[in-house]
Order: C-alpha cells, then structure tokens, then sequence
C-alpha cells in the first residue's frame, strides 16, 4: 500500500511562494507517476500539475503555467510542488495521487492513492 502525505501548505501574501511537498511511505514513489489536484470552497476539484515516475513528462493546468513546477526527487521518495506568484485564487487544499507508471496524466480517475490534502490559503 503506498500511503501519501502532503506538507508545506499555509496562509500567505499575493504574489509570495510555496513549496508543497508530496512524501511517501509503505512504497518507494520511484514507480509511481503524481500528481497534485486541488480543491477550492465550492468548487469541483482539479488537476494541477503531474509527472511522470520517470520525470520526463509533465502536465499543467493553463490557469498554473509558468508559475508552479513540479519535480520529484526519488531518492526522497517525494514529490514537490513549487508555487511562485501566488494568487487569490490559487486559494484550495491541494492533494498529490500517484498511479503506478504511465505518462502525465490530468484525469483523477487515472489515479489510485491519495494524500489527505494540505490547505493553501493566498490573501490578497
């Protein structure tokens, strides 16, 4: 079973950085491709970033690009999400899911484990 934990979320300023981080047990994540999705008050959730487990490919959401990067450091076993020039409404809990290998993928229906979530709150 591979159990999943994010960390890093927090309250902040328009326009700060953050980093999440995405840590596994039970499993090395080495096979594992992840993704981060996020939730916001009242909305449905969505897909945020992924990678691939071997790191060569990515995915982003438009409303993300250019701002956020994810990367993965195996031997940690963890994922990150960087978060630069925050917005408002980049304001939800964000989750990481991992499916075993595969390429990037947007879809949480392609994913089978989930991390319990971590809040980012961005105040303007």
């Amino acid at each position: 079973q591979l159990l999943l934990g994010e960390y890093g979320g927090g309250l902040v300023r328009a326009g700060s950085s953050l980093r999440l981080s995405c840590g596994a047990s039970g499993r090395t994540i080495t096979n594992y491709t992840t993704g981060w999705f996020r939730r916001a008050p009242g909305k449905e959730r969505e897909s945020v970033a992924a990678i691939s487990w071997d790191g060569v490919s990515t995915y982003y959401a438009d409303s993300v690009k250019g701002r956020f990067t994810i990367s993965r450091d195996n031997p940690k076993n963890t994922v990150y999400l960087q978060m630069n020039t925050l917005k408002a409404e980049d304001t939800a809990k964000y989750y990481c899911a991992a499916k075993f290998l595969g390429l990037a993928a947007a879809a949480e229906t392609a994913y089978d484990y989930w991390g319990q979530g971590t809040q980012v709150t961005v105040i303007s």
